[in-house]
This record gives structure tokens, C-alpha cells and sequence, in this order.
């Protein structure tokens, strides 16, 4: 064993081990980090003119924006109707901008709508963690 594959071994034993282990509302806001890169990469990708990147990418912002839909519980709280048909707008929108090529559209996407939700969850995780409450999906 070659100490790389050692050292991909341990992070992907690492990763498995924290995903685990995380409480719901760090899994909320580890997805939204993702999420958060994905279209980062998927931006970078575009400008580059490297739509097979930018689409792997985006596919996978989709997918994690589509369990975001399964998970939330609309009736959990007063704001889970709109929260789901932001998701919805939004998983549209990353099909539009996958087809497009459009990375003004996938920008948009990161920095008026998924940045501010992931700081808004991560603020409600730590309020959770610190005994505040913290509701949607599944939080509290």
C-alpha cells in the first residue's frame, strides 16, 4: 500500500466516520457547503468552457437540492411551503444554467440563494447545538 492510497483511505474513512456521527443539523449545513462548491466548480467550469465539468457539477447540485426537498417537513414550520418552492425555483434554475452554459446563472444561483440559506442553517445549527431551537428540516 502506497501511503496515497493509505491517505485516500483514511480521509474516505474520515468522511464515512463524520457523516455518521453528525447530528442532523450538521448534515444540513455539510450539504449546503457542498452545494455551495458545486456551483462554485460549476461557475469556474463555465467560464472556462468546460461544460462537461459544469455539468457533472451541476448534476450534482441537483441532487443534493432534490434530497433538500425530500428532507424538509413543510409542515414543520410556518416558512416550509416557501422553502420548498425555493427548492423548486431553484433546482429549475440549475437545469436552465446547465443547459445555457450560462455562468452568470449558476453564479446567481450560489450568491443570492444558496449562500444566504447556508449561512441561515448554520446559524440555526449552532444555535441548536447551543441549546437554542431550531426547526425545518428536521433541526429541532
Amino acid at each position: 500500500m502506497t501511503q496515497t492510497t493509505f491517505g485516500a483511505r483514511s480521509a474516505n474513512r474520515y468522511l464515512r466516520d463524520s457523516l455518521a456521527t453528525a447530528s442532523p443539523a450538521a448534515l444540513l449545513v455539510m450539504l449546503y457547503d457542498r452545494l455551495v462548491l458545486d456551483l462554485q466548480r460549476a461557475e469556474n467550469a463555465q467560464l472556462e468552457g468546460d461544460r462537461e465539468t459544469a455539468h457533472t457539477n451541476l448534476m450534482h447540485a441537483q441532487e443534493i437540492v432534490d434530497e433538500l426537498r425530500t428532507s424538509l417537513d413543510v409542515e414543520a414550520w410556518d416558512g416550509g411551503p416557501n422553502l420548498m418552492a425555493l427548492y423548486t425555483w431553484l433546482s429549475q434554475e440549475l437545469i436552465a444554467a446547465n443547459l445555457s452554459g450560462d455562468a452568470t446563472r449558476t453564479a446567481a444561483c450560489r450568491t443570492v440563494t444558496v449562500e444566504p440559506l447556508a449561512e441561515a442553517w448554520r446559524e440555526a445549527a449552532l444555535e441548536h447545538l447551543s441549546g437554542g431551537s431550531a426547526a425545518g428540516h428536521g433541526v429541532a
